[in-house]
């Protein structure tokens, strides 16, 4: 069975449309399921943007002392973004917004894990009243 072929030149206007947070995830934290030859783009992109090794590897520890997620050797992603999860959480798979169907398993990461946490103490606040 043949694989998808890399389309180097899609793969090189995402990366310049990319923002530095998304770029320096990919190299480090994501890297394990990359293609190399995207991973070459996305590092030469990095160097154009003045990110040094050093840089690099400071942001890999960085998501590493966040509490990053991994699944093998590739970061778990947030269920709502692109940024790696910090923390998983069981909630519920809404059909069409309204009601619960089945309970799942939902990564987060810290921001969308504190903006959860924020929306549940107001809900918690309210139910107080």
């Amino acid at each position: 069975m043949a694989g998808i072929e890399l389309n180097l030149e899609r793969v090189r206007n995402n990366v310049q449309e990319s923002s530095t947070e998304d770029l320096l995830d990919r190299a480090t934290v994501y890297a394990g399921g990359m293609e190399p030859q995207a991973l070459d783009l996305i590092e030469t992109e990095l160097r154009d943007r003045g990110m040094t090794s050093e840089k690099i590897r400071l942001h890999a520890e960085e998501r590493q002392q966040e509490g990053v997620l991994m699944h093998g050797d590739i970061a778990r992603m947030c269920s709502f973004c692109r940024r790696p999860a910090v923390e998983h959480r069981i909630g519920w798979h809404m059909l069409w917004g309204l009601m619960p169907v089945f309970p799942r398993r939902f990564w987060y990461c810290a921001p969308h894990r504190d903006e959860g946490d924020k929306k549940a103490g107001q809900k918690q606040n309210r139910d107080l009243e």
